[in-house]
């Protein structure tokens, strides 16, 4: 039986170095593939540099353009109010990657 295929849908996501580490905020059409690529170095830049590879939050959305969007203000919060958002739904800190990861 062969498995349905992946639907693509917008996203945008906070990765991060360590706890209260260095953090990345990015936008996807495929965010199991897009973890992917920055857990196995496939990502030129930022995060390849300075090893930040533990998806800590993200969020859905219907439209690239919401995502777009949401992604922008994101990156103009301040790092304590990033800090927050990640809190208020993984206190832990724990990779969720296993959430996302196709397959």
């Amino acid at each position: 039986m062969r498995k349905a295929p992946i639907m693509k849908q917008p996203a945008v996501y906070i990765l991060a170095s360590e706890r209260n580490g260095t953090l990345y905020i990015g936008v996807t059409s495929n965010l199991p593939q897009r973890i992917w690529q920055h857990r196995e170095g496939l990502v030129e830049g930022f995060t390849n540099r300075y090893s930040v590879k533990m998806l800590v939050w993200y969020e859905m959305h219907e439209s690239m353009e919401s995502a777009i969007m949401r992604e922008k203000a994101l990156k103009k919060w301040r790092r304590e109010w990033k800090l927050e958002l990640i809190e208020q739904n993984n206190a832990q800190w724990r990779d969720l990657w296993d959430e996302v990861k196709m397959g």
